[in-house]
């Protein structure tokens, strides 16, 4: 078939862009993997606080019962009390590797110190406020050598913004070179579809008009050629039904300019956190089907997250508290009826908003020729392993995706406590970077044993 010019973006009124997704009628440009023309796509998803696990007293209720193979029968069956059966229906796509450690020295608030380590694999300066890592983080890392054009990765948040120490420390460009995060979906959007706040104001909110409405001169005339496959066709309906969809999430239709800077100030708010993230998901999601980019970081709450879940039909303490066990955000406090079980219910409420994601991947057509999600790597993890005493030993990582093919899936692995950076070498050799004409194996501090994970690849 002749290919169609190439073209990302659809261009209409008021500045107003729209990405277009991947199209196998539409040639492909852009940053290319090192061993092949298929790109690989990276999201980190993550909390603070560890999830409840078995410790102590408690029984287990994240982990699945039993290595080796998942299947859908089996979440929803012999393991559905777990966290993990949230993601049932993702089984035969999940990789679930537990037996991973963080490798740090001590330094103060065990909260900054696992926020810090996560993303970097790197040793901690300082202590208290000033902790950081000493080194750049894994989704820089590969974001630089693998986002097209230069564009750096995606770093966001649902609640507060900051560079604080326990709250947005875990993004590096280099040592305690900490990135600033975004938290308005809003904002981001425009970045995205919108040149000129003035114009897309007045066009999708007194006009009521999506940025759909913008572009639809360029839609039909994309829509009605000849080179443009059927399946193209159905990609391109789904691509704009989907941005539709976020756009009356976001600003419930555009009735009112005043509603999207309420929106905007209030993407902060406690009760805006479920909400805030599942946009945020969208756009990256969007970003990753337009090829605008391949990595993101994507934060619920902050490293020792204070945010008020509704579980159980309420609003509940602070997570923070609930994940000591008492009311108290130190050792010492009246204990919280049932902590554990409520933690238990925050995890399966984040399983769930991961869940989310995962269905937006799938929505999508990825370049390898299956659904997004197969050339994603969507990394659910945390800054902490355990509630009370906020571990480091057995981090939670459920990997949905194959990256293209190279990890293995449908999947529960223990990796017996090896240190975690060599993860993170395996999800940087799934990007196609190489060290030596080797798989790459030397992320994190000097001194961690390097390699990678070799039981994950497929």
């Amino acid at each position: 078939m002749s290919k169609l010019s190439r073209r990302r973006f659809l261009a209409g009124a008021a500045g107003c862009t729209v990405a277009l997704p991947l199209l196998e009628s539409v040639e492909f440009s852009g940053a290319a993997k090192a061993n092949d023309d298929s790109p690989v796509y990276t999201a980190f998803f993550k909390q603070g606080n560890g999830v409840q696990q078995s410790l102590g007293d408690e029984p287990e209720r994240f982990w699945p019962s039993a290595t080796g193979a998942l299947t859908r029968d089996i979440l929803s069956g012999r393991d559905s009390g777990r966290a993990v059966s949230e993601l049932a229906d993702f089984a035969d796509q999940l990789l679930i590797v537990s037996g991973l450690n963080q490798d740090y020295q001590g330094r103060g608030c065990g909260h900054a110190a696992g926020l810090a380590c996560l993303l970097t694999a790197h040793e901690l300066v300082e202590g208290g406020p000033d902790t950081r890592a000493n080194g750049e983080s894994v989704d820089w890392f590969i974001g630089t050598r693998c986002n097209p054009d230069g564009v750096e990765p995606l770093n966001l948040v649902s609640g507060r913004a900051s560079g604080n120490y326990v709250t947005g420390n875990a993004s590096y460009s280099g040592p305690r070179q900490v990135r600033p995060q975004r938290n308005n979906p809003i904002a981001l959007y425009r970045d995205l579809f919108g040149d000129g706040e003035e114009e897309f104001n007045s066009l999708t909110a007194e006009r009521q008009q999506s940025v759909n409405d913008l572009v639809r001169a360029e839609l039909t005339d994309l829509m009605g050629s000849a080179a443009l496959s059927s399946a193209d066709r159905v990609r391109l309906d789904q691509h704009f039904s989907f941005i539709r969809d976020l756009e009356v999430r976001m600003a419930c239709g555009f009735d009112d300019v005043s509603y999207l800077e309420a929106v905007r100030d209030q993407a902060e708010a406690n009760d805006n956190r479920e909400d805030v993230m599942r946009m945020l998901m969208d756009i990256t999601a969007l970003s990753f089907a337009c090829d605008l980019n391949r990595v993101a970081v994507l934060q619920m709450g902050s490293g020792n997250d204070g945010t008020r879940y509704f579980v159980n039909g309420s609003y509940q303490n602070r997570f923070h508290r609930i994940s000591h066990r008492v009311d108290s955000d130190g050792s010492d406090g009246p204990a919280i009826p049932n902590a554990d079980l409520l933690h238990h219910e925050i995890d399966r409420l984040h399983a769930r908003i991961f869940r989310h994601f995962l269905e937006r991947l799938s929505l999508y057509s990825g370049p390898s020729g299956g659904s997004l999600l197969n050339d994603c790597m969507a990394c659910w993890t945390n800054d902490l392993s355990n509630g009370p005493p906020h571990g480091r030993n057995n981090m939670p990582f459920v990997i949905a995706g194959s990256g293209g093919g190279f990890l293995r899936q449908g999947q529960y692995l223990d990796m017996g406590g090896q240190t975690h950076n060599k993860l993170w070498n395996t999800f940087i050799s799934a990007h196609g970077i190489r060290e030596g004409g080797d798989y790459y194996g030397s992320f994190g501090k000097a001194g961690l044993d390097g390699g990678i994970l070799n039981a994950l690849i497929a």
